[in-house]
């Protein structure tokens, strides 16, 4: 385990160049429609990294895609950060939390949490009205809605976290009725903050492959560069119809690896 904190030692470098690969997939999906974290966790656990240890430098690599994505976005006032930033430290704060406990629970049982959490989003995505491209009436208050939905899916982050970008997209769109595409722009941002306190935990308590994860930020940085480009442009029933197929391909994953 120290080996993998400081080096790159034990992984060849025909590993290390796939998981940069894997990394820019990870990027621009995740930019785009979420679920970059179940493509990143599996191939670092084939690499041979600890599972606690996948977790926290899937944080690390993570936060170069989130924060590219949700600095390009901020720059083409497609993010609005008065907006934001309130909704931002709910989900900090929540990702905090969540990162400590998982510290001490067996991280294999979370697992189990993906299933639901993907066909949530899939029901959802496959039976709201078409297209899902109108703002409606907010159904929760700013507050009340950071206080719930964004600290609760923060909370799931910090503990383990795949899906969570298309999470905050689902809860955004039901709750306080944004459009798909402003929903999935602001779950930039979000996931940008419980990455970084989610990063914080896993450092402290050591559990962070920091040199690998520190080159696959290469890999996130290009895919989301990619992907924010992507997203400024791309049509909301087109986004609509990504997400459905990512928590199709997501699902059928994890049912293959069970």
């Amino acid at each position: 385990m120290e080996a993998l904190t400081n080096s790159l030692t034990d992984i060849s470098l025909l590993v290390i160049l796939l998981l940069v690969l894997a990394a820019i997939i990870a990027g621009y999906i995740d930019t785009l429609v979420g679920g970059g974290g179940l493509i990143i966790i599996p191939a670092l656990l084939v690499a041979g990294v600890p599972p606690i240890m996948a977790l926290g430098t899937n944080k690390l690599q993570a936060c170069a895609g989130t924060g590219t994505a949700s600095i390009k976005l901020l720059k083409a006032k497609r993010i609005n950060i008065s907006t934001v930033k309130w909704l931002m430290a709910y989900a900090f704060v929540g990702a905090l939390l969540g990162a400590v406990v998982v510290q001490y629970v067996d991280t294999k049982a979370l697992e189990y949490l993906i299933p639901v959490v993907i066909g949530v989003i899939l029901i959802y995505f496959v039976v709201a009205p078409k297209p899902v491209d109108k703002q409606s009436e907010p159904k929760l208050s700013q507050r009340h809605y950071g206080a719930s939905a964004v600290s609760g899916i923060g909370f799931y982050d910090g503990m383990f976290g795949p899906a969570t970008g298309s999470f905050f997209v689902l809860s955004a769109i039901s709750l306080r009725g944004q459009t798909i595409i402003e929903a999935t722009m602001n779950a930039k941002a979000l996931n940008f903050a419980t990455n970084v306190a989610s990063l914080l935990v896993f450092l402290w308590f050591g559990n962070v492959a920091i040199v690998l994860g520190a080159v696959m930020m290469l890999g996130q940085f290009i895919g989301a560069s990619l992907g924010a480009r992507a997203l400024t442009k791309i049509d909301p029933s087109l986004l609509r119809s990504l997400v459905v197929a990512m928590c199709i391909v997501m699902l059928l994953v994890w049912l293959k690896g069970h």
